[in-house]
C-alpha cells in the first residue's frame, strides 16, 4: 500500500486478518477481528482470551480501533478501501491477500521486527514436510487424498487453491482427478458423491448441519466409496483445514496428516 514508518517494538498491535501468523510469531495483539459469528477459531482459544473483538474479518470497527490507540495495525489488503482511515489511527501494514499465507507471515514479521523468527518457523515447517514425505516412502505418490467439507447446508470438495489443498499439493500427495483443479472449492449434490473418491477421505467438519451430514453419509453412493468401505475416512477440523491460513493452522494440518497417514500405518496396493 506504499510506505509507512513502524515502531521498533510495537506494544499495542491490532490485527485485521491473518491473526494465526501474528500469534505464531509470538506477538500478543491487544485486539483483532474475528471469523464469522464473532468468534475466534477454536484452535486459537488459548491464545485469544485477552483479545478485544473489533468486528469480523472484512468489517473492522474503526471507532473501537481508534479508542484502543494502537501503535501498529496489521491486516490484509482486503481492507485496502479503508487504508487511509487506518493509517490516520496508526502505522498500517497490509499484506497481499492474493499471495500464499507464507508471504503474509513474512510481511508481518518484517513489520514486527521478527524476520528471524519467521525464517525459523518456515524452516521447521519445511523440515516436517520432508519428514512426512520420507516416512510415506513409495506410498506418497500412490495415496490419493480427497478433501470433503460439510459446512452449514453445503457439501464441498476442496481443491488445490484451498488452504489444506495447497498443503497437500506442496507435500506431493496426489488428488482424485475431479479434485485436481486450481480452484478453492466446488459445491456438490448427492449424485456427485462418486467424485469424493480417494484412497483416504478427510472429512472436514465444523459449523455443519448434522442432518445434511447424515443425509450424505447414509446415502448408498457414499457407502460404495472404497475409502468408506476400508474405514479410511478421517474427521478433521474446518477451523484449521479451511479457515486458518497461517503457520499454527498449517502445523495442525500436518499433525493430522502424520496421525492418519503415518501413525495409523496406512498401506495401499
Amino acid at each position: 500500500m506504499g510506505e509507512t514508518k513502524v515502531p521498533l517494538n510495537p506494544k499495542r498491535v491490532v490485527v485485521l486478518g491473518g491473526l494465526d501468523n501474528v500469534l505464531a510469531l509470538g506477538i500478543k495483539p491487544i485486539a483483532a477481528t474475528t471469523l464469522l459469528y464473532d468468534n475466534y477459531p477454536n484452535y486459537l482459544q488459548s491464545k485469544t482470551k485477552t483479545l478485544q473483538k473489533i468486528g469480523v474479518n472484512g468489517s473492522p470497527n474503526l471507532e473501537k480501533i481508534l479508542y484502543l490507540k494502537p501503535d501498529l495495525i496489521l491486516g490484509l489488503n482486503w481492507d485496502a478501501d479503508i487504508y487511509q482511515q487506518l493509517s490516520q489511527i496508526a502505522p498500517t501494514v497490509l499484506a497481499d491477500g492474493d499471495k500464499i499465507w507464507k508471504e503474509w507471515l513474512t510481511k508481518f514479521a518484517e513489520a514486527l521486527g521478527e524476520t528471524e523468527k519467521a525464517e525459523k518457523l518456515l524452516l521447521s515447517y519445511d523440515q516436517r514436510i520432508n519428514t512426512l514425505r520420507q516416512k510415506m516412502g513409495n506410498n506418497l505418490s500412490k495415496t490419493q487424498v480427497s478433501l470433503v467439507n460439510f459446512w452449514n447446508n453445503y457439501t464441498r470438495i476442496y481443491m488445490n487453491a484451498s488452504f489444506a489443498g495447497s498443503i497437500v499439493k506442496e507435500i506431493g500427495l496426489p488428488r482424485p482427478t475431479y479434485q485436481d483443479k486450481d480452484k478453492v472449492n466446488e459445491n456438490i449434490s448427492l449424485e456427485l458423491i462418486p467424485q469424493l473418491e480417494g484412497d483416504v477421505i478427510f472429512l472436514i467438519l465444523g459449523g455443519h448441519d448434522p442432518s445434511k451430514l447424515k443425509q450424505f453419509t447414509n446415502h448408498p453412493l457414499w457407502s460404495k466409496l472404497e475409502a468408506v468401505r476400508e474405514e479410511r475416512v478421517y474427521k478433521v477440523s474446518s477451523d484449521t483445514w479451511i479457515s486458518s491460513w497461517g503457520m499454527i493452522g498449517a502445523n495442525s494440518v500436518l499433525d493430522d496428516l502424520f496421525k492418519y497417514l503415518i501413525d495409523k500405518n496406512v498401506r495401499f496396493e
